[in-house]
């Protein structure tokens, strides 16, 4: 009963803030006011505090711009943990687009959708990316192009970094700064989370959504690492190949020092 209530309580709570704020971001968005890129970090950060995730953050995101963060993904909450964390937009498949409430929020967000098996689009979106990052944004890039269970990294795809490329040549420098971040979901109820409740936190992708965005409600006080690495310049002479192979070193190293609670040894 008890956690039926609080699911009934934390679906109320949604619906309220996020009614009350759609005002503001959508004139925010039709007159190009730069409140459309902080009102999101606020959403996410009472979202963060309603569902029950305590983030703590270890190192800080570069000044450096632009700046391409390239995390790895365990589960749609990535969104809200780094969204809460800066103003940030993300880089999501074009199916998220039209996921009930989920793709109505990132269309809301900004984020950019990319469609990765219609090659014939990839010039266009690559183009967007880079335009958002040479006019000063932030933008995360899930780039093992999946979710993964959580106490491991999948490998980085060195296509997804094509935005770095396009943008590096409009860069003011001539550099494209890509920061590698760790997300790790440690805890639960106080207790450090091992491999048997990971699964409450990880959402890979032949899990349904709607049990376990249930169960993600019901059980709430997820703790969850933030943990920036040194950012990588890419530039004139980078290759993507190796660029990509380093990001996902330095985010496997910052999530293995996360699950063994030494983040920021």
């Amino acid at each position: 009963m008890i956690s039926v209530l609080r699911i009934a309580l934390i679906i109320t709570a949604f619906a309220l803030l996020t009614l009350a704020l759609l005002p503001v971001q959508l004139l925010a968005l039709g007159f190009g006011h730069s409140l459309m890129q902080r009102l999101p970090r606020w959403w996410h950060r009472m979202m963060c505090r309603l569902i029950g995730l305590k983030v703590v953050v270890h190192g800080s995101m570069s000044a450096r711009r632009p700046l391409l963060l390239a995390s790895n993904h365990v589960s749609w909450k990535d969104i809200m943990v780094l969204g809460s964390v800066a103003d940030v937009v993300f880089i999501a498949k074009a199916e998220v687009r039209d996921w009930p409430v989920f793709g109505w929020l990132a269309r809301l967000q900004r984020s950019v959708f990319v469609e990765r098996e219609e090659r014939r689009k990839t010039g266009s979106q690559i183009s967007d990316v880079s335009r958002r990052l040479v006019a000063g944004e932030v933008v995360v890039l899930f780039a093992e192009g999946t979710t993964s269970d959580g106490n491991r990294v999948l490998p980085f795809k060195s296509s997804l970094f094509g935005a770095a490329s396009a943008a590096r040549p409009h860069a003011p420098d001539g550099v494209v700064h890509i920061q590698p971040v760790a997300i790790a979901y440690t805890g639960i109820h106080g207790l450090p989370m091992g491999r048997y409740h990971r699964p409450v936190a990880a959402w890979p992708g032949d899990v349904a959504l709607g049990p376990h965005l249930i169960r993600v409600l019901r059980e709430g006080a997820l703790e969850v690492d933030v943990v920036f690495a040194d950012p990588i310049e890419f530039g004139a002479d980078a290759d993507r190949k190796q660029t990509a192979r380093l990001a996902e070193a330095r985010v496997r190293a910052g999530l293995a020092a996360a699950l063994r609670g030494t983040p920021g040894g």
